[in-house]
């Protein structure tokens, strides 16, 4: 039983007409592309927790510009009963360095078109689309 719900960060990075995005390897959404992220930790901002969790999610480096959006993601079960509940934090983040390897929890990562995001050729978990289009117009 979920007792509260649980802030995380998501890092949304750009890099031309290309989207980092990671494959998530456990529920919710496992199996679906989104973008890299994870729990903000006790004291720390979701600015620094998003380029926190793209670090150890996927070895890319990137410097957090602001906040786009939050997004609210609450899953229940058959019974109406709340599994998940998440407050998610979509962050801006500029590029630095590195390519993208899939670790911790996600199963594939790497740079995907724009196009094929938007255009629902990549299965995408709910609204990284629209954060997607925000970001763009940013």
């Amino acid at each position: 039983m979920i007792a509260a719900p649980k802030l995380a960060a998501l890092a949304v990075v750009i890099r031309g007409e290309e989207v980092l995005l990671v494959r998530r390897r456990n529920e919710p959404d496992a199996g679906l592309w989104g973008f890299p992220g994870g729990h903000v930790d006790l004291g720390e901002s979701a600015l620094d927790a998003a380029v926190r969790e793209l670090r150890e999610e996927t070895g890319v480096h990137a410097r957090p510009e602001r906040y786009l959006t939050t997004v609210d993601v609450i899953l229940r079960d058959g019974d109406g009963r709340v599994r998940f509940h998440f407050l998610l934090a979509a962050v801006l983040c500029r590029y630095c360095s590195g390519e993208p390897m899939a670790r911790d929890d996600v199963s594939e990562a790497g740079w995907r078109p724009v196009e094929h995001v938007l255009s629902g050729q990549v299965a995408c978990s709910r609204n990284v689309d629209d954060v997607l289009k925000i970001a763009l117009k940013s």
